[in-house]
């Protein structure tokens, strides 16, 4: 993945956004959190707020199988927790890893912004806003335990992802891939991106790799669509902005989250299983022969002409 540095807003909407593809953007202003953030500073200025956190007993989470459990505990006591290797005390065992996803007040209705949840740490932040105010749709603040590593996925919206300190790495691959990737709704089953069970998915070797290492001060651009898989390389906080790239109205109202399907696709998916459901009343042969029809019609309709 391309690093910049110091790229201007007006450069970014000119050469970098219209590209659609991932970069990162060094030597921002991001405010006095790069350097403020400390363990002692970040457990003392939210206090002992109660936070709702995820907590494995092995470092690659897997939001298919659920191997992790969502705890509760006082924001300066998870901190310091995440920020060990070794705990004294710990709900699973010693070296449990720690992760934070901010949310809202209200999970299933307000969405997660830093500026709400964390007002006294959204001071010290400067949000690099290359995007317009009403496009603006969630800041969630992110917290990992060392050698955490999160499941690859995709958002439906564009977003900056600011590490401010402590440092990631992320693997990308390119929307166009998603056919190697096996998905599950807007999650790969591919774990272990790096050694992957090829018996099992033989055709992930396919799938183009991207890759980064974001250092404290670093902010990745991914689009929306683009898969994304991070780990966390050391104990570390990071902020991640997202803007809706589409028209407001695209977008699914009830999405906290910013991983539901625009509004266009979720009704063409639908439309599509009804489709094969009515095929069902052919026999096998038939079927086939209209289901690979299907698939032309598709392929010739609705994909890009170039690579991408």
């Amino acid at each position: 993945v391309e690093r910049l540095d110091g790229v201007t807003r007006e450069r970014f909407l000119r050469d970098i956004y219209p590209r659609r593809k991932p970069v990162v953007l060094t030597g921002l202003e991001l405010g006095t959190c790069t350097t403020k953030w400390t363990t002692d500073y970040l457990s003392q200025a939210e206090g002992s707020k109660e936070v709702k956190i995820h907590v494995s007993a092995v470092p690659q989470m897997d939001f298919l199988s659920k191997n992790f459990v969502y705890r509760t505990l006082p924001f300066n006591v998870f901190v310091r927790r995440a920020a060990e290797v070794k705990h004294k005390e710990y709900f699973l065992t010693e070296d449990e890893k720690y992760y934070l996803r901010s949310v809202g007040e209200d999970v299933r209705k307000d969405i997660a912004d830093i500026r709400k949840q964390f007002p006294i740490l959204a001071e010290d932040v400067h949000i690099p806003e290359y995007f317009e105010k009403e496009q603006f749709f969630s800041s969630v603040f992110r917290i990992s335990s060392a050698g955490l590593q999160l499941w690859t996925h995709y958002d439906v919206m564009d977003n900056f992802l600011i590490q401010v300190t402590g440092k990631k790495r992320v693997v990308l691959y390119s929307p166009q891939d998603a056919p190697y990737l096996y998905l599950s709704g807007t999650k790969s089953e591919v774990l272990d991106v790096d050694n992957p069970d090829l018996e099992k998915y033989p055709l992930f070797v396919k799938a183009k790799r991207y890759h980064c290492v974001l250092e404290a001060g670093d902010v990745l651009f991914i689009p929306a669509l683009w898969f994304h898989n991070v780990i966390s390389e050391e104990f570390g906080v990071a902020l991640n902005v997202f803007w809706k790239h589409l028209p407001a109205e695209s977008y699914d109202k009830t999405d906290t989250y910013g991983n539901k399907d625009p509004m266009a696709a979720s009704r063409a998916i639908q439309i599509l299983d009804r489709a094969l459901k009515t095929l069902e009343e052919l026999p096998e042969e038939y079927r086939d022969f209209y289901a690979r029809r299907m698939v032309l019609r598709i392929q010739e309709k609705a994909y890009r002409n170039d690579s991408g």
